[in-house]
């Protein structure tokens, strides 16, 4: 078991771990991964008093985590983060021609990393952003999105972080049911696709067998 008793775990990202959470209500967790993860774990160890906390904020890129990651992260001095950030790095570019670099992606990334490991000492969990070829214009996305993923890698590595690689899982997944299946839009999971996410995240993190 890798959460210690009485933790404090946070989720941060963007619309996919935001997913509908009341933002008037600090304990919401929305509807996604987050509220999965939070209600399987505490309904198998409640005696370890862990508190799950979502800061996902949709439409957030990597930049937008940067500016508000004293007041939605160090001020709350979570013991484990997790971090989803990137397909709006990407899609900006694609509906908005404002695009971000790979190398203002990582800048900005490994800033918010610094000040976690220096000033908390939270473990880090970094999942990797992910789009289905669904619909068929998300295909040429992978050129700007597959830099970034390898920036996470990357960043994953120095830090000494728990990865969760998404991307390929998601591409696995297709492979068993239609890619909208996971995600309508290529991007934003279904519920089957959030239980995709919540499921790797128990596994990885939690150290639990949730294999069929």
């Amino acid at each position: 078991m890798l959460i210690k008793d009485d933790s404090l775990v946070l989720f941060q990202g963007d619309s996919i771990t935001d997913c509908g959470r009341d933002r008037n209500n600090p304990d919401d967790l929305g509807n996604g991964y987050p509220l999965l993860v939070a209600s399987l774990f505490n309904s198998l160890y409640p005696e370890k008093n862990v508190k799950f906390i979502n800061r996902g904020i949709s439409g957030n890129r990597v930049r937008n985590l940067k500016e508000r990651w004293q007041e939605d992260c160090l001020d709350l001095k979570p013991d484990y983060v997790s971090i989803l950030i990137g397909i709006n790095d990407c899609w900006r570019r694609y509906d908005n021609n404002d695009p971000t670099s790979s190398s203002d992606y990582e800048k900005d990334y490994r800033y918010i990393l610094e000040k976690t490991r220096d000033e908390l000492g939270a473990k880090l969990i970094l999942l990797e952003p992910f789009v289905l070829p669904y619909p068929a214009d998300r295909e040429a996305w992978r050129e700007d999105l597959d830099p970034k993923i390898q920036v996470v890698r990357k960043l994953a590595r120095e830090f000494d972080a728990l990865y969760i690689a998404l991307d390929g899982l998601f591409a696995e997944a297709a492979s068993k049911a239609a890619p909208a299946y996971w995600a309508g839009d290529g991007v934003h999971p279904s519920p089957a696709g959030h239980g995709l996410i919540a499921r790797a995240w128990l596994e990885k993190v939690a150290g639990l067998d949730i294999s069929r």
